[in-house]
């Protein structure tokens, strides 16, 4: 008997999944995360979930484990420690950034730079110089170097990130600096872009690196230290971690480049909502993920999610592959606080795990999302399965306090703060739909996370959606998907060449090397080469353009018809992003040759359920539950476990199980399908 077991860590709560690998049974439990080493919460969860199953550690085959361990140090601003090195004559990299402000601020004078990840003062050049095509101009001295290095760790610098001009043509300077660092100073963690993002644009090459390096002591640490800790139980566990592309690989090679794990477990969540609603019979869709610390939401196209290559993390720009997820500070967790203007206010601070919101008990002082839900009745006096007792008198006494100084009473005031969390939930769709062009009403919502159900109804209001899918266990779905993802690697060269004069001998070769490294790569990691499926890409632009779009290539037998194909494609994708095309007309010009490595793996098999196996589930009780606009109403309680394929209820109730809570309003029905999806479908 063997079992595979998905580990997701969360800022507040860690969610696991183990598979019976013979006869398909799930165990789903949660463990508080341990922030300051979440390698405990790990093990802590697998020790918990083999006592559930029955089985031993020395029966496990894989781990595979997500995180937002990444992902929330971004967006908690914990910049603290970082130094930059670059070239000299480009220590201003990072405050001269893009002349353009994000989107909302037509006048830029009302836009405020988010704060630096690293200060001018902690930045330091070094004498050096490499061309485009990877030429040396200037050798790198050596004495800039060790003088550089000296006055960051003076400084207090733990973490340094080395970003050289055009080092993704020519890495030898950035090598050279790399290993001065470490013989000087090896317990240093360094970042160096040239292995990070070999990519021109320097920038965001800096940005990313040094997001890098920023996570690395987070990631790389605990990584090795969980790694032992399961090996120390089980020596033939594979222990293997979910990437923001949707794939995953060994722990090693994750924390060498932990920026891949920013969008970790989110990215779990896009695969297990997916692969659930596909069997709802739902193929267009929206993700929202409500956890601890922040909310992630996405978007799926007929069983396709969105990928990019650039996204923004808090407003920090990070350019690596990763499934198209935007993230904004709003969670379970998240605080309630007042600014100097009087104004109510959600997020993106946290309580996180520690101390948690205040009615955990746990030293909390200042009032949470959660604590709001809790005081209008929203939740049970107690969560996953019994196992956290809240103290409900301390969340109303904090509600009190922020209902007098906004003047007004504590439920209105729990009741604004679960709306304004609803419309960053709503603001964060946004940026996936209708910004984009697209209209959200067209798609179904997969709400999941331990809080997605208690937002799923009033995002969907706002929206104009009509279907929401609340897939089993919503609570851990980012750890159930990770049983259903492959091992993924993406590849990537600068190789800037137009149409008119391309070799393109020289650029099938480039390809090739790309390839060869995912096969080598995969190969290491033991799939077989009749598992490897390779794809090729392009970022290509218009000659004079200043941005590019990506262009997924086909597979064809001939070279010839590869490359006219290419050509004729990037004029379509450019048709569809922008409304135009100058096919015959202008210049086309490559910028970055990309190849996508995947190795496909078993997937779990989930059985429908017998239909009518069982008596209709009757409320389980009732309680008093807050409804703005209608004040205290009596709310049926039931329990997800005990509802049968085709039951129907229609709301005003709320539907509990281990790990999360539905909230369902009058207006809105539910359905359990064939596979325990709970359908939540708006009255017309």
């Amino acid at each position: 008997m063997t079992h595979h077991i998905a580990v997701d860590t969360g800022g507040t709560f860690t969610d696991i999944i183990a598979i019976d690998g013979e006869s398909g049974v799930q165990y789903a439990i949660k463990t508080p995360s341990t922030p300051d080493d979440p390698s405990r919460a790990v093990l802590e969860g697998i020790n918990k979930v083999m006592a559930v199953s029955g089985a031993s550690l020395s029966e496990v085959s894989r781990v595979l484990h997500g995180t937002t361990v990444a992902t929330n140090a971004v967006l908690e601003h914990q910049f603290q420690g970082l130094g930059l090195i670059v070239t000299e004559g480009f220590r201003h990299i990072i405050e001269i950034a893009r002349q353009s402000v994000p989107d909302g601020y037509g006048n830029s004078y009302f836009w405020v730079k988010p704060p630096r990840l690293v200060p001018l003062h902690l930045v330091r050049e070094v004498k050096e110089r490499i061309s485009f095509d990877g030429s040396i101009l200037q050798p790198l001295e050596e004495a800039s170097v060790v003088t550089a290095v000296d006055d960051l760790v003076k400084a207090g610098a733990d973490r340094i990130a080395v970003c050289l001009l055009h080092c993704y043509a020519n890495s030898a300077h950035e090598q050279q600096i790399g290993e001065v660092i470490q013989d000087k100073f090896p317990e240093i963690f360094v970042s160096l872009s040239s292995v990070v993002l070999p990519e021109y644009r320097e920038y965001e090459r800096a940005m990313t690196t040094l997001i890098d390096v920023m996570v690395k002591p987070y990631c790389k640490t605990y990584l090795q230290q969980a790694r032992g800790l399961i090996q120390e139980k089980s020596d033939q566990a594979n222990f293997l971690i979910m990437q923001s592309n949707g794939g995953i690989v060994t722990s090693q090679i994750a924390g060498e480049k932990p920026v891949t794990m920013l969008m970790s477990g989110p990215a779990g969540g896009v695969l297990g909502a997916m692969y659930m609603a596909d069997m709802a019979g739902y193929k267009d869709l929206l993700t929202l993920d409500v956890g601890g610390t922040s909310t992630d939401v996405s978007l799926i196209q007929n069983l396709k999610p969105e990928l990019t290559s650039h996204s923004l993390i808090e407003g920090y720009p990070v350019k690596t592959p990763m499934l198209d997820i935007v993230t904004v500070g709003t969670g379970g967790g998240s605080l309630a606080w007042v600014n100097r203007y009087g104004a109510l206010k959600v997020g993106p601070r946290s309580a996180g795990a520690a101390p948690g919101p205040i009615c955990y008990g746990l030293g909390g002082t200042e009032p949470t999302v959660t604590d709001a839900a809790v005081v209008l009745g929203l939740l049970p006096d107690r969560l996953i399965g019994g196992g956290l007792i809240l103290n409900i008198a301390s969340s109303r006494a904090a509600y009190e306090k922020l209902g007098e100084r906004l003047a007004i009473g504590l439920e209105e005031a729990a009741a604004g703060v679960l709306q304004i969390a609803a419309a960053n939930c709503v603001n964060g769709i946004r940026q996936v739909t209708t910004i984009k062009g697209r209209d959200p009403s067209r798609y179904a919502m997969v709400a999941f996370g331990g809080a997605g159900g208690l937002f799923a109804a009033e995002v969907a209001d706002f929206l104009g959606i009509q279907s929401v899918i609340s897939p089993p266990n919503p609570g851990n779905l980012s750890a159930f998907g990770l049983h259903v993802s492959d091992i993924k690697s993406d590849y990537v060269k600068t190789l800037v060449r137009q149409q008119s004069n391309v070799d393109l001998d020289e650029l099938q070769q480039a390809w090739i090397e790309l390839e060869q490294r995912g096969v080598d790569e995969l190969t290491n990691q033991g799939v077989l080469a009749e598992q490897i499926v390779l794809s090729r890409s392009a970022d290509m632009r218009y000659v004079g353009e200043g941005n590019e779009v990506n262009v997924n290539l086909p597979t064809v037998s001939e070279e010839r018809d590869f490359f006219s194909k290419m050509w004729s494609e990037f004029h379509q994708v450019h048709d569809r992003t922008f409304g135009f095309h100058y096919e015959n007309q202008q210049d086309v010009e490559i910028v970055n040759i990309r190849v996508h490595a995947v190795g496909r793996v078993h997937r779990p098999e989930i059985k429908a359920l017998p239909h009518g196996s069982g008596a209709q589930a009757e409320p389980a009780g009732s309680r008093q539950v807050y409804w703005r606009g209608k004040g205290w109403l009596d709310c049926d309680i039931y329990v997800r476990t005990e509802m049968q394929p085709a039951q129907c209820l229609q709301g005003p109730i709320i539907i509990e199980e281990y790990g999360s809570t539905i909230v369902i309003p009058t207006t809105w029905s539910s359905r359990v399908d064939a596979y325990g999806n709970l359908v939540l479908e708006i009255e017309k």
